[in-house]
Formats: C-alpha cells, sequence, structure tokens
C-alpha cells in the first residue's frame, strides 16, 4: 500500500529501517522544512448580528438621543459627532469616551472648572441606563428587509447571534419589540453579559458556545461600527460592515431617501471606507445583501480559505 503521512522523527526512522532495500531515506530533520495544516472546509453555520443600526434603528438614533440629553443636564452641549464616535462599546465605556474628547473636556471646565472624572461617569451612566430603557420602544424599528432576510437564513440552518453595547435589561426591550416585527434571534449576548464588551471578542464567543457553533471561521459578524468589526475580527471571525443603515450615515430610512443623490453618495462612500479601514472583510449597504456575502464566503472556506 502507498505511504501514510508520517508527523514524528520516530515513525519517520522506523519506515527508514522498515523499506530498508531503499538506497536512500529522506533525513528526519528536512520534516522542519513543512507545516501541515487542518482547515475547515465547511460552510457558515452561523451569523452573530449587532442591533441598533445593523437590524433596527436605522441611523442608530436610541443611544445618540440619550448620550445628548444626559451631558445636557451636566450642562454640556455634544455634537452628534462626539455622541457617535464611540458607538459599539458598553454603554458605561460610551460615556467615559466622550469624557475624554478634547472638545468635549473643554466644555466641562467651562461649566464646572474642572475635567471629568470616573465618579461623574458613574453618575451620568446611572441616570442614562433608565432614560434608554425609556425610549427603547419607540426606535426599535426592524429596518427594512430584516425580517425576511434572517428567516431566510434560520430556514437554511444558519444560527443566528446577536451582540450588543446595550446591557441585558436594554436589550431585552428591543428584543421583544423586533419579536413583534417577526426578527428572534437564536442567542442574544448583552455588553453587561462578559468580562469585557466590544471591541474585546467575548461576546462572540460566549454566542459560539451558546450556539454550539465551530470552528469560529464558521461564524459571519455583521456590525455597522468600527468597534463592532473589531470585535469580530479580534474573534477570528468573518466580518462584514453595514454601510447605508448604520452609524455613520446616522440617518433614519424617510432622511435617507430625502436626502440629495451627491450628499447621499458622499455619505456612502465615507461610511464605506471607514468600516473597510477597520477591517472589515466585507462591507455593504445594508442587511438584504447578506446572503450573497455567505455565498462567497461558503465558496472560500471550500478553498480552504480563513479570515
Amino acid at each position: 500500500g502507498g505511504l501514510h503521512l508520517l508527523e514524528t522523527h520516530h515513525q519517520m526512522s522506523l519506515l527508514c529501517r522498515r523499506f530498508s532495500t531503499f538506497t536512500t531515506c529522506e533525513a528526519p530533520s528536512s520534516l522542519h522544512q513543512f507545516r501541515y495544516e487542518r482547515r475547515y472546509q465547511g460552510k457558515v453555520k452561523g451569523v452573530v448580528l449587532d442591533w441598533a443600526g445593523t437590524v433596527v434603528d436605522c441611523g442608530v438614533y436610541s443611544p445618540v438621543v440619550v448620550l445628548v440629553n444626559g451631558f445636557q443636564k451636566m450642562g454640556v452641549t455634544l455634537t452628534m459627532d462626539e455622541a457617535r464616535e464611540p458607538m459599539g462599546q458598553h454603554k458605561k465605556v460610551h460615556i467615559q469616551k466622550i469624557t475624554e474628547m478634547d472638545s468635549v473636556r473643554a466644555k466641562w471646565r467651562k461649566v464646572h472648572n474642572r475635567d471629568p472624572t470616573s465618579a461623574d461617569v458613574d453618575a451620568m451612566f446611572k441616570e442614562f441606563e433608565p432614560m434608554q430603557i425609556s425610549v427603547l420602544d419607540k426606535y426599535s424599528k426592524l429596518i427594512t428587509g430584516t425580517a425576511e432576510t434572517i428567516q431566510k437564513l434560520q430556514r437554511e440552518g444558519i444560527r443566528i447571534g446577536s451582540t450588543t453595547g446595550f446591557t441585558k435589561s436594554m436589550v431585552d426591550v428591543v428584543a421583544a419589540a423586533a419579536a413583534k416585527q417577526g426578527y428572534r434571534p437564536d442567542c442574544i449576548v448583552a455588553a453587561d453579559m462578559v468580562p469585557l464588551a466590544r471591541p474585546h471578542p467575548y461576546m462572540i464567543w460566549k454566542n459560539a458556545i451558546d450556539l454550539s457553533i465551530s470552528p469560529i471561521e464558521a461564524i459571519v459578524k455583521v456590525d455597522d461600527t468600527v468597534d463592532g468589526i473589531a470585535e469580530g475580527t479580534n474573534a477570528g471571525c468573518w466580518t462584514v460592515g453595514l454601510a447605508k443603515t448604520g452609524n455613520y450615515i446616522g440617518l433614519n430610512e424617510e432622511e435617507l431617501a430625502a436626502l440629495p443623490r451627491p450628499e447621499y453618495e458622499r455619505k456612502l462612500a465615507a461610511s464605506y471606507e471607514k468600516l473597510a479601514r477597520a477591517g472589515a472583510h466585507y462591507v455593504i449597504d445594508d442587511i438584504t445583501g447578506l446572503p450573497a456575502i455567505l455565498e462567497h464566503i461558503n465558496a472560500r472556506l471550500a478553498r480552504g480559505e480563513r479570515p
């Protein structure tokens, strides 16, 4: 019979002795010149989706409205860009990152005669959580095409997970509203359910465990923020950025439709570039383009490619 692949020097030396009629035998040291790898060549098994800007709340309004109001109570007026910049992270970290911006610290000093402290962050987050919960239902409308797209994937056997910068008490409200509209992920992991949230990979890994999915390259992370993409790449997943419906254009569906075409194209191109520079393997307009991307990823997996 044929010679099987032998992976140790000891086995190689036994092979040499067994076939002593051979005039030459490859030296064991030459095995160091080769590396043998095990590669997954199956299909995508799971998709982990963000919430706001990905499946609900086109333009990601709910956290921005509350953040602006929360800082206003402290006498500090945020710009929309300041409120949106750290989007995707745990909301307490989001508040902390805003207080670390030079522009915000300058405004804070004018009002309070000092820089913001960790105690200020704690106090604002304590106020933020109930304020956020109170408006979530208003901003939990599904993005057009979400229910149909995800239901199709679920019928094909793909498990649907989710991660978020919201805490569990917040995302429970969003999930209940989404379920009434036909979107029901198989797993929900909130930012306060893991040791560290985005851009760390733990929420995705918890999805993988809870959904019994392996290897990690069989999972695709879909998000509209830089930190959400980093979460996916840090976890070892394929990543897909959504440029149109998320944080970087920051407009709802009606506002997008009313936008003059040149301005729309400019904003969309900037969002594509931001997500691509964050390391997304793919960037598309919205969730309805996801099935075609999964087919492309399946073809790459079949060739033995990894994220």
